[in-house]
């Protein structure tokens, strides 16, 4: 008895042993743990036009285990849409959050509810987030000191295919 007891938890300790083994290999594959540090580019003032005006957005440097944010959007010289972006450091890397505002300050989403983001990778000047329900990637590329660009995925055809959301120019 004692013999099938020492073999039984020398197969539940191996099975154990293959399964953290198993996980840590998927983790390695599909990216490793962020800092802010790896979306620390985009600070700065910036500049471009989207939908005929304007698009202004200014990002702070990491602090206090965050990045703040904001964009302002114009349209016909009115504002047309405001967004306030935090990247907040967590256990697993970098969550960008995101609120939508109507003019007037009228939040788009519920009063605790935001667009959440997580980070999947990184390399030198870009950082790329996944949305909460998978359905959006997000590209945030420095490409060049004076050029910021976000670009928006979408899954086609089993790939993701990425576009440019917003272009920008750094302001002095």
């Amino acid at each position: 008895m004692a013999q099938i007891n020492k073999i039984r938890l020398t197969k539940t300790s191996s099975l154990v042993l293959a399964f953290f083994l198993v996980a840590t290999c998927l983790q390695a594959q599909t990216g490793k743990i962020g800092t802010l540090n790896d979306v620390s580019f985009i600070e700065g003032h910036w500049l471009g036009t989207y939908n005929g005006g304007p698009i202004e957005g200014s990002w702070s440097a990491p602090a206090g285990n965050n990045i703040m944010g904001y964009l302002r959007m114009i349209k016909d010289d009115k504002p047309a849409l405001y967004e306030v972006f935090v990247f907040e450091q967590t256990e697993k890397g970098p969550v960008a959050r995101v609120k939508h505002f109507k003019p007037g300050l009228i939040a788009l989403e519920e009063k605790a509810v935001s667009d959440t983001y997580n980070f999947i990778d990184a390399k030198k000047n870009q950082a790329l987030f996944e949305k909460d329900d998978v359905s959006v990637r997000i590209i945030y590329e420095r490409r060049s000191p004076t050029q910021l660009v976000i670009q928006r995925g979408k899954m086609e055809d089993n790939k993701w295919v990425f576009v440019d959301l917003f272009v920008f120019n750094k302001i002095p």
